[in-house]
């Protein structure tokens, strides 16, 4: 089965065409970053009318690419939430146009479960249960999977997301946007042997599944404001290490309670290359009898393969009438 995916949850236009499930024909991503990041951030206006602009060549390319056409390929899947409402339309209504013209199946794909599909795209085949860990740059989620498309949300952050954490704390070290990636940049510079404890590990010891980040970023302002001469290196290492603890700490107290088979990591900041080794060496250290599964880096940030292959796994389709865009759709919620 021949899926063609379109993904514009948030700034990047993306197509794709996956062969059941798990063989990328075809994967493209029209970039905006560059634009976001003279702004410092994504200006909602200017993603969708950039969108607007990228996403029928995106497609054609990723159509051609393929060696497939709009009559060969099975399905349509796309993006429905969440996101900014005006990107997704665009993905949406495209979608909608291209099933209605040429009678195809459309399916409906929550981006955030989509996610976790890019750990089925390199060719390995995760078992259920899996804990699941999606992390990015608007969520933080933690959800057993006990089969496709059957879900239990276990914890997530009560404020902001951790990739939105990197964000605004390399603003204040006058870092560029995304902050996760320059931050990472940064931090290898650091002495790898020092002791990274300058900054809290909020909610850490709570007997929950919880994380809270909003406080780091008051944290790290005070600091900042306190230097005569900022080490910025030294400062993102131990912003890095304080989001990677807390994030690992409580996934595998998690993993230690539902004892899943599978651990998933996915979401933009999965491809954080500290947070990786983190999990591998604490999974090691503690003995602990499960797979850690995370997608290739270029597969964590936002693309239309993992689209496609939550399509194909999970397979609801619609009929072009019904599908609608839900900006607030949650990882559990229902499409």
């Amino acid at each position: 089965m021949k899926i063609l995916g379109i993904e514009t949850s948030c700034d990047e236009t993306a197509a794709a065409v996956v062969e059941n499930g798990g063989k990328i024909l075809s994967n493209l991503v029209a970039s905006s970053s560059e634009m976001h990041a003279k702004t410092g951030g994504v200006i909602p206006e200017q993603a969708a009318r950039q969108q607007v602009k990228s996403i029928i060549p995106i497609v054609g390319q990723a159509l051609e690419v393929s060696g497939q056409s709009l009559e060969t390929i099975d399905a349509v899947a796309v993006t429905v939430g969440p996101g900014l409402v005006g990107s997704l339309l665009v993905g949406v209504e495209t979608a909608k146009t291209l099933a209605h013209l040429y009678q195809k199946p459309i399916i409906p794909v929550n981006h955030l479960v989509a996610h976790i599909y890019a750990n089925w795209l390199s060719g390995k085949n995760p078992k259920f249960p899996a804990l699941a860990l999606v992390v990015s740059g608007g969520h933080t989620d933690l959800v057993l999977m006990k089969s496709h498309g059957n879900l239990e949300w276990i914890g997530g952050t009560r404020d902001d997301a951790a990739g939105e954490a990197f964000d605004k704390t390399a603003r204040l070290l006058g870092l560029e946007y995304p902050g996760g990636p320059s931050i990472s940049r940064e931090a290898k510079k650091y002495f790898k042997g020092a002791r990274l404890k300058l900054f809290p590990r909020p909610m850490i010891n709570e007997d929950n599944f919880d994380w809270s980040f909003s406080g780091l970023k008051t944290a790290v302002l005070r600091a900042v404001e306190k230097q005569k001469s900022l080490d910025v290196p030294r400062f993102s290492a131990e912003i890095q290490e304080a989001i990677v603890d807390v994030l690992v700490e409580k996934t595998l107290r998690a993993v230690k309670k539902f004892k899943p088979q599978s651990l998933l990591l996915a979401g933009g900041v999965a491809a954080n290359q500290r947070l990786r080794e983190k999990f591998e060496s604490e999974i090691k250290n503690q003995k602990l009898k499960i797979k850690f599964f995370a997608p290739p880096p270029s597969l964590c940030t936002d693309n239309a393969a993992y689209i496609a292959a939550s399509a194909y796994f999970i397979n609801s389709p619609t009929g072009w009438q019904q599908l609608e865009a839900n900006p607030e759709l949650t990882i559990v919620g229902q499409i």
